[in-house]
C-alpha cells in the first residue's frame, strides 16, 4: 500500500478510469444479449472487455502493456489454481447428492456424453467409463478453450485492477473491493438468467467475493496473471460443464444447485474464509 497521499490519489484515478472503460466497452454487449439474443459470441466479447479497459488504461497512463504480470510464475500456483475449484466444484455436489438435493449420475447426460465422444462403439464402455473419459476430456481440452475467454477477464480484474487497489487498500480491502465490482459487472446476465432475482443476487455476490479472496491471494503469491486465468477457466468448467449435468434435479431444490446454488455459496464462502485468514497471517 502506498504512503505518499498524492500517489494513492493517481491510483484512485487510474482506478476509476479503468472502471469507467469497463462499463463503456461491456454496455454494448450487455444490452445486445438482454434485447437480442444470448449469443455466445456476446458473451465472449463480453469477457474480452476488462483486458480492453486494461489496455486502454495503460495506453493513456503511458505505462506499458509489458508491464503486467505476464510471466508463468511457481508452477506450484498453476497447480493449485487448478487444484482447488475443482476441489471445492466437487464437494458442492458431493454434498448435494448426501442431502438429497439432487441424485448422482444423470443417464440423459451419460448417453449424450458417450453419443457426441463417440464411446458406445468401442468395446463395452460401461457409464462410469464414460464417465471418467467426459470428465477427464472436459477437464484438460475445455479447460484450456474456457481460458481464451477468461484470460480476457484476468488481464483486466487480476493483471490490471487488484494491483492498482493494492497500493491503497489492504488485501482483504483489495479482495472485497474487487470482487464487488466483478459480481456487480455480471448484474444484467444475472437479471436474464435468474429465477429468483434476489436469492440468486445473494448467492453469486457470495460466491464471488469468496473466489476474489483466492485468486487476489494465488496472483500475489505469484506475481503472475496466470494462476487466476487457468483457476477462472477450470472453476467455470466444473460448475457448469461437469458436476450439474452429472446431477438429477428434484423437483422444489432448484435453488441448491448451480452456480449460484446455495451449496456452492456455502461450500466457496469456507475456502474463501480460510484464504482471507492465510492472506493476512502472511502480510498479502
Amino acid at each position: 500500500m502506498l504512503q505518499n497521499l498524492s500517489e494513492r490519489k493517481e491510483a484512485w484515478k487510474t482506478t476509476l478510469l479503468f472502471l469507467a472503460l469497463v462499463v463503456v466497452l461491456t454496455s454494448p454487449f450487455h444490452y445486445a444479449i438482454v434485447n437480442l439474443y444470448p449469443s455466445r459470441i456476446y458473451v465472449g466479447a463480453i469477457m474480452w472487455c476488462p483486458a480492453l479497459a486494461a489496455f486502454i488504461t495503460l495506453k493513456i497512463k503511458g505505462r506499458k502493456i509489458s508491464s503486467l504480470n505476464w510471466n508463468w510464475g511457481n508452477g506450484k500456483y498453476i497447480r493449485l489454481s487448478y487444484l482447488v475449484p475443482a476441489l471445492y466444484g466437487m464437494i458442492t455436489y458431493l454434498l448435494i447428492w448426501t442431502f438429497g438435493f439432487g441424485g448422482l449420475a444423470n443417464e440423459e447426460i451419460i448417453t449424450e456424453w458417450g453419443k457426441e465422444l463417440g464411446l458406445f462403439g468401442i468395446g463395452t464402455l460401461n457409464p462410469t467409463s464414460i464417465i471418467i473419459i467426459a470428465i477427464f476430456l472436459l477437464g484438460t481440452i475445455e479447460v484450456i478453450r474456457a481460458a481464451a475467454t477468461t484470460l480476457g477477464e484476468e488481464i483486466g480484474w487480476r493483471g490490471f485492477f487488484i494491483y492498482e487497489l493494492r497500493k491503497f487498500l489492504s488485501f482483504p480491502g483489495v479482495s472485497i473491493f474487487s470482487g464487488l465490482v466483478w459480481a456487480a459487472w455480471h448484474w444484467p446476465l444475472l437479471l436474464y438468467y435468474s429465477n429468483n432475482v434476489l436469492l440468486e443476487f445473494t448467492t453469486f455476490f457470495i460466491v464471488i467475493i469468496s473466489m476474489s479472496f483466492i485468486m487476489t491471494y494465488y496472483t500475489f503469491k505469484s506475481n503472475s496473471l496466470w494462476p487466476a486465468v487457468i483457476f477462472h477457466a477450470v472453476s467455470n468448467v466444473y460448475i457448469q460443464k461437469i458436476m450439474p449435468p452429472l446431477t438429477m434435479k428434484i423437483e422444489g431444490s432448484e435453488h441448491w444447485l448451480g452456480e449460484n446454488g446455495i451449496m456452492f455459496a456455502i461450500v466457496t464462502s469456507v475456502f474463501g474464509i480460510f484464504f482471507w485468514y492465510r492472506g493476512i497471517k502472511e502480510k498479502l
